[in-house]
């Protein structure tokens, strides 16, 4: 919800926001964790794993995933550091840097490495109780049962997350999505040549939300600057370049527009919703931090 967020109000405040693979923090829950950071949240994100399975969006360094030179992973560290660095939150990787690998899709060849991250098995759930042990957070902010959309990793990042909470006391912990009527009301009409408007019911989201988080033009610039940082994995139709990715691309819609890889047009919606997945209730559209004690 909007406040002002320049009287750090939530000074005191401790979150940890669980995610598989750099950029997930981002387009999941960037919104939230500029808002908490803004507001004097002191806010960790903790990666699980450096998203080595990604395709890469330009030529620049088409040539770093996983079946060519398989230095993908690291190259996202950087990506990672600057998206953190824009909304003002600190990293960790679950376990240190390249403990757990992504798992890819569901089936993939990826999924049968036994570094993969579906096989991480209790390993990550003490990772993981040892993070929140040191942490002590108040807030959690992580994946829905499926994930949001159906990834291996994220499922995974939910399991962890809830077993480990079992061991550690969390006051609440929420699940990231998006609203079906505000994600369909900001599609954009006119987006650029090679990308395709997303099918009916082709992008994950709900119907119904707990509360969500408003954003003001500060905090939706932080999101979309970290989303950008991203450069190999988001393309943002603003018009800019990178040596990453150096084609501009522009789409007239509402709200900015994004796509992955797939090149399907996505609106950054200036509402980041979530649900409640433990711990204290809220009420409906509260603020993510109503009702806890810090």
């Amino acid at each position: 919800m909007s406040s002002d967020r320049r009287s750090r109000d939530l000074v005191g405040l401790r979150v940890v926001a669980v995610h598989a693979h750099p950029d997930d923090e981002s387009i999941s829950t960037g919104g939230a964790l500029a808002d908490l950071a803004c507001r004097g949240a002191d806010v960790l994100v903790v990666t699980c794993t450096l998203g080595e399975e990604g395709e890469v969006i330009g030529e620049t360094y088409q040539g770093l995933v996983n079946d060519e030179a398989d230095q993908l992973g690291g190259f996202r560290i950087h990506e990672l550091s600057r998206a953190l660095a824009i909304l003002g939150v600190r990293g960790e990787f679950l376990g240190g840097a390249g403990r757990y690998r992504d798992s890819g899709m569901a089936g993939s060849p990826a999924s049968r490495n036994p570094r993969a991250f579906v096989n991480s098995g209790e390993r990550a759930v003490n990772d993981l109780v040892e993070i929140f042990r040191h942490e002590a957070p108040h807030l959690v902010l992580t994946y829905d049962a499926n994930g949001g959309y159906g990834h291996p990793d994220h499922i995974r990042a939910h399991e962890i997350t809830h077993l480990a909470a079992r061991q550690v006391d969390i006051p609440r912990i929420l699940w990231a999505a998006r609203l079906r009527e505000e994600l369909e009301a900001n599609f954009a009409d006119d987006i650029p040549a090679g990308w395709t408007h997303p099918a009916p019911g082709e992008l994950d989201a709900v119907d119904t939300t707990d509360t969500w988080v408003e954003m003001d033009d500060i905090v939706y610039a932080a999101k979309a600057e970290a989303m950008k940082a991203h450069a190999t994995q988001i393309w943002l139709a603003d018009g800019s370049i990178s040596l990453t990715n150096p084609h501009p691309a522009i789409a007239r819609g509402p709200v900015t527009t994004y796509a992955l890889s797939n090149l399907i047009a996505q609106p950054i919606i200036r509402r980041e919703h979530y649900l409640l997945g433990a711990g204290l209730p809220l009420d409906h559209g509260a603020d993510i931090a109503s009702g806890l004690d810090f």
